[in-house]
């Protein structure tokens, strides 16, 4: 523990003689009832009673509030539960990537090293840069390119390959031979400082080829996995060449350009991958770089026939879904985290516990400890992970819920824990399936472990805070045109917070505004326990 001294006790509350508990609903956002709302559609009277108490606020769990770069960004459960533990908002996605690029700990890290290794000098391999190609700053900034290119140069790459997607979404329409300009100019620069090969070798819009996401468009997807991979698409003798064209020939903006491949004097595709190469993503958003990151990692991939798939090292800037663990290798650590509420808890001698099944076991003590493994303080910390079972989520919805609920219920009662925080999955993981009926059904074991929760806690004088890290089983499908198309991502959507205090007799009330956020909960959580909060952190919700 570094900077943590025991907190101080609360000036005018001394807490309940009871425990507190944070029950985390994962994936359980708040969004209108209607068919595609699992949550509503759901039978949850316990649910239903909490959201209705006066104690009951919405909070924002994605973007900014988060640590991510923009209210665009959906959350995700490793942030999530980084800014629950934490107390506080740091920096995540593009924030991230530009600390580690200015501070050169990108180029510091076993991946950047295992990426240039290959292809390094001229027997090396290829590396290859895939990646929206724009400064608009939502999925990612050629600044971020520029770096990687330079640096790659510097440690003695001589080829390398950009497979480039035009935006034209997050700038303006049309604006796609401005950014190539830019582009060539550096890698002119670049060549002729290093005695390098360093080329554009395909691209194509960002609506038509490789960033799909949620599993909408497989075939978008194929077309740029061939493309950048195989070199399949129309040819031109450059990029600048292939828009100019494109342009001529249609009025749509630069999202919407099919397919092309930079070719040479003979009509070869400059870039094709092969055995040995490198590939590098350059986007850090993670929605829409899950599936082609997929597509390169995958031993058993099968959404479509991938060919002659090379051997390639791949790597993505940052990791897009830390539930499915995609990408495998990433150049952008999580944030440095310090001061967290485990370490707080821990140097004020409060016993205290996290519980949940496997698949987020990991969110409740790494991500709530600030990315670090392991006990802060064994002595006074009792972790308890349930085995998850090897099924689809939506053949077995009730997951481990009541495993959960059985472990904390013993670990309540047993009167030696002061504060305890657990998981419960079921919303994000089945919710992820797509499948609605099961969603429906594992919302209901929710509900069902939330009350046997609340009897317990009552009974113990205590208190239980009632949350989740972000949405997910609240939007399950879209619709178009009367076509119903299953929603497996995250949502945008704000989560409940809900305080239920045994003992409540007006002591406090809720307060703050509409931008509060997860990181509030920390302070609040102190609050209830007796204690002040920390200085920086985010301020509590409660009010006395």
């Amino acid at each position: 523990m570094t900077n943590v001294s025991a907190l101080s006790p609360h000036a005018s509350f001394p807490g309940r003689t009871g425990p507190v508990l944070i029950v985390v609903a994962d994936g359980v956002g708040i969004a209108p009832d209607g068919p595609s709302n699992a949550v509503s559609e759901a039978n949850t009277p316990t649910l239903d009673a909490l959201n209705e108490s006066l104690l009951s606020t919405p909070l924002r769990a994605h973007g900014l509030a988060v640590g991510l770069p923009t209210d665009d960004d959906m959350g995700n459960s490793e942030v999530g539960h980084n800014a629950l533990g934490a107390g506080r908002v740091f920096a995540q996605g593009a924030k991230l990537v530009n600390k580690s690029i200015e501070s050169g700990a990108l180029f510091d890290t076993p991946v950047w090293a295992a990426a240039t290794d290959r292809c390094i000098g001229t027997s090396g391999g290829t590396m290859h840069f895939i990646g929206l190609h724009s400064d608009g700053n939502v999925h990612s900034h050629n600044d971020h390119l520029y770096a990687l290119l330079r640096k790659a140069a510097e440690r003695g790459v001589k080829r390398a390959r950009l497979h480039l997607l035009l935006d034209g979404r997050d700038v303006p329409a049309r604006s796609a031979l401005g950014y190539l300009e830019t582009t060539e100019g550096v890698l002119a620069e670049i060549n002729q400082t290093h005695g390098a090969d360093f080329a554009i070798a395909s691209g194509g819009g960002r609506m038509t080829l490789t960033m799909d996401r949620y599993e909408a468009d497989w075939p978008m997807v194929e077309r740029g996995y061939n493309c950048h991979t195989h070199g399949v698409g129309r040819a031109f003798p450059s990029a600048t060449e292939a828009v100019e064209t494109l342009y001529a020939e249609t009025e749509k903006g630069d999202q919407y350009l099919p397919e092309f491949v930079v070719v040479d004097e003979a009509g070869n595709p400059v870039g094709r991958m092969a055995d040995g190469d490198s590939v590098i993503l350059s986007n850090f958003r993670g929605d829409r770089a899950i599936e082609i990151s997929m597509a390169y990692e995958d031993a058993e991939f099968t959404a479509f026939d991938r060919g002659a798939h090379p051997d390639v090292y791949y790597a993505g800037l940052l990791q897009y879904d830390g539930d499915a663990f995609v990408p495998t290798n990433y150049l952008v650590d999580p944030p440095t985290i310090d001061r967290t509420m485990g370490e707080f808890l821990c140097a004020t001698g409060l016993k205290n516990f996290a519980i949940s099944e496997t698949q987020k076991f990991g969110h409740v003590t790494f991500f709530w400890n600030g990315n670090k493994s392991g006990y802060i303080n064994e002595s006074l910390e009792t972790y308890i992970e349930i085995p998850s079972d090897n099924v689809e989520f939506n053949e077995a919805p009730a997951m481990k819920a009541r495993e959960i609920t059985d472990a904390t219920i013993d670990l309540l009662r047993s009167g030696e824990f002061r504060f305890g925080r657990i998981n419960i999955a079921n919303g994000d993981m089945v919710g992820h399936t797509g499948d609605l009926a099961a969603a429906v059904e594992a919302m209901e074991v929710v509900d069902e472990s939330l009350g046997r929760l609340l009897d317990v806690i009552n009974d113990l004088s205590g208190v239980l805070i009632y949350t989740a890290d972000h949405g997910n089983a609240d939007i399950m499908f879209t619709e178009k045109d009367g076509v119903r198309s299953p929603k497996t991502s995250h949502t945008l959507s704000p989560v409940p917070f809900v305080i239920h205090d045994a003992r409540y007799d007006g002591e406090y009330q809720l307060t703050g505004t509409s931008q509060n956020g997860l990181a509030n909960i920390a302070a609040t959580a102190f609050n209830l326990l007796g204690y002040e909060a920390p200085d920086d952190y985010e301020p509590s919700l409660i009010s006395f």
